[in-house]
């Protein structure tokens, strides 16, 4: 096995009042060369917008885009003709393909905080396509949940690349074993609250850590914890 820790004090940041953003790949401002992404993750972000503040109209192309609302309200419109808004336990995608538009406010009153996460797609070009799901925290007490897959199906959304995405919440003193396939699979564990052992290597609020060469991962719960593993190809 093979393994590579970011601590949330090793991240990249961007604060700019309105907005700010914690970069645990090269992104916007913060360039680090040794960090252009894990495998074909290619960006994670940990955003904070004020009230108020928001993102004006931009496009996407060619890369899946996935929004993991944690807390707050934040709205969304975009060139497919979808308006609507979406707030904490959400999960929203847009396969951006041949290219899409989109803008998105903090309309609470509260900060929003959301993952803002990107992969690589394996087919380029494709239609794009806006979709969202909610998955309530009382629900996934203790479980490891599936909120994004490649496969479609009614329980989650679904992307354009084998890839997988999926929401933990366990009381302390759980276990869990998390099982992938070495040859081209790498996983990226980010801790949102509380505090993990991961294959052996502590983790604590808002670090990370990738794993690849292996074929499992196990996951301890030192406290009442909060994350996601990310699952992703190597490379194409």
């Amino acid at each position: 096995m093979k393994h590579r820790i970011i601590r949330a004090a090793e991240r990249g940041l961007k604060d700019i009042g309105w907005l700010k953003s914690n970069f645990t790949f090269s992104f916007s401002s913060y360039a680090n060369p040794e960090r252009n992404g894990f495998g074909l993750l290619r960006v994670f972000n940990d955003d904070f917008v004020q009230a108020g503040g928001g993102f004006g109209i931009h496009p996407h192309a060619n890369m899946e885009i996935i929004s993991v609302m944690l807390a707050g309200k934040m709205n969304h419109i975009d060139s497919l003709g979808y308006k609507e808004v979406v707030e904490k336990d959400w999960v929203q995608i847009m396969s951006a393909g041949t290219g899409l538009r989109h803008e998105e406010h903090n309309v609470g009153d509260d900060e929003v905080n959301f993952l803002q996460i990107w992969i690589e797609p394996k087919l380029q070009n494709v239609t794009p396509r806006y979709q969202r799901r909610s998955f309530p925290e009382e629900k996934r007490r203790n479980q490891l949940t599936t909120v994004v897959s490649n496969e479609e199906g009614q329980a989650h959304c679904w992307i354009n690349q084998n890839a997988k995405l999926s929401l933990g919440y366990f009381e302390a003193g759980q276990q869990l074993t998390y099982a992938l396939n070495p040859t081209n699979k790498a996983v990226f564990v980010f801790l949102m609250d509380g505090a993990l052992t991961v294959n052996g290597e502590t983790i604590e609020r808002r670090d990370s850590i990738g794993l690849w060469e292996t074929d499992a991962v196990t996951i301890e719960c030192r406290a009442e914890s909060r994350f996601i593993v990310i699952e992703a190809p190597i490379n194409h």
